[in-house]
């Protein structure tokens, strides 16, 4: 089911000038039909799965698909209007057959048996989008194409096979549209976060004198993953940026007392990533630890209580470099305190809370905000925790305690 909520779809695109978005990215693409976009995906070039969105509601979302990844997009999204396109994968739907002549004649009966590409043929593809335009009358639409994923030889190739469209960025379109999330894709995260702050609880029982890093991070993953099983639910991933100790890039850190520990982590559900980090440390860290830290939670209070519906995302990076160079640290400059979350290429979604970033927040909107600090030879220490912005403010989504926590 398609994540989009086709009302403020069509407000968005009609405040840009959008009669449409095709879409390429296969992230975008699932976000746009529900569906996952296919092995052909893989290779991160445009044409294996491509979605259209038309700014009309009326009209339904449409797809080009591969033949493989077809029967999935029928299943889950059966209301998106698709074209399929062939792909290097040969398969067969075998019934009662017997024999080798037997899977002849069904190659014969299912009309297969015709060349295949290499990969897949991304001119074939952008010929079925023609037709997909054509069939909703957006021939010669000013529609809007996520160029921030897509690779220019193939908007070359796009703008020479279609040029009756007139093409232009709809990435910002498709950032604000995806900010904002649905009650499903709130509820992935939740889970991802409860499967994440559990995989904490589960490292902290293993930390003692001499632990190695790995032996946390394996420690941290497997409670995460008891966590989602017991809730009910998959991962579909995880990820972690731990450090031990005063040395901020060395995987062969062991513990130590008074070493630092910091846990930045995630876990990801139906491709939905938490972002989440705490700092431990075993037994009293560094008088200058503490000193910094209590810096940091002071900036994650002033920065968290600037979250809020209409504020710019540059207020809350704004509100906290404040708070820091008050202290003293007129040097210290974070190019951003925290950013989107959802189903992104990546961990990190924009909007970021970066310095004179225009972009409002809305309700809705699932935000990571986030206080660092790393200091080599110190340690790293910091805070990030999602908030969930309501009417009035935000909702922690978080639960576990955001202070310095002393183990051993």
């Amino acid at each position: 089911m398609s994540e989009i909520d086709r009302q403020r779809a069509a407000r968005l695109m009609q405040a840009e000038g959008l009669e449409a978005l095709v879409l390429f990215q296969p992230e975008a693409f699932r976000y746009a039909t529900g569906a996952p976009a296919g092995v052909a995906a893989m290779w991160g070039r445009a044409g294996a799965a491509i979605a259209l969105v038309p700014a009309d509601a009326a009209l339904p979302i449409a797809a080009v698909i591969s033949d493989h990844a077809a029967p999935a997009l029928a299943r889950i999204a059966p209301a998106v209007e698709r074209r399929e396109h062939a792909i290097w994968i040969d398969q067969l739907t075998l019934g009662e057959v017997s024999g080798l002549a037997g899977v002849e004649a069904a190659y014969a009966a299912q009309g297969l048996g015709r060349p295949r590409p290499e990969t897949f043929d991304r001119a074939a593809c952008f010929t079925l989008l023609g037709d997909l335009l054509q069939a909703h009358g957006l021939s010669s639409a000013r529609i809007g194409v996520d160029l921030a994923f897509l690779p220019a030889a193939d908007f070359t190739a796009l703008e020479t096979a279609l040029p009756q469209v007139r093409w232009v960025d709809g990435s910002l379109c498709l950032m604000r549209l995806r900010a904002v999330k649905t009650p499903r894709e709130i509820a992935r995260l939740r889970q991802a976060s409860q499967a994440a702050e559990a995989g904490l609880r589960r490292m902290v029982e293993a930390v003692v004198d001499g632990v190695p890093l790995a032996t946390l991070s394996a420690a941290w993953k497997a409670g995460a993953a008891d966590a989602a099983a017991r809730g009910g639910f998959t991962l579909t991933g995880t990820w972690d940026y731990l450090s031990v100790g005063p040395d901020l890039a060395d995987p062969g850190a062991r513990v130590a007392p008074g070493a630092l520990i910091k846990a930045d982590v995630g876990t990801l559900v139906e491709g939905y990533s938490s972002d989440g980090a705490r700092t431990y440390s075993f037994g009293r860290p560094p008088d200058l630890a503490r000193d910094i830290f209590a810096v940091l939670e002071e900036a994650f209070e002033a920065g968290l209580a600037a979250i809020r519906p209409g504020a710019r995302f540059g207020d809350v990076h704004a509100a906290m470099s404040t708070v820091v160079h008050g202290h003293g640290l007129t040097r210290y400059a974070r190019g951003h305190f925290g950013h989107s979350v959802g189903g992104g290429m990546g961990i990190e979604e924009a909007p970021f809370f970066s310095t004179g970033n225009p972009e409002r927040i809305e309700p809705g909107m699932v935000l990571a905000i986030e206080a660092p600090f790393y200091g080599q030879g110190l340690g790293a220490l910091m805070i990030e925790e999602m908030v969930l912005v309501t009417e009035t403010g935000t909702e922690r989504i978080d639960s576990l305690p955001r202070g310095l926590v002393e183990l051993g």
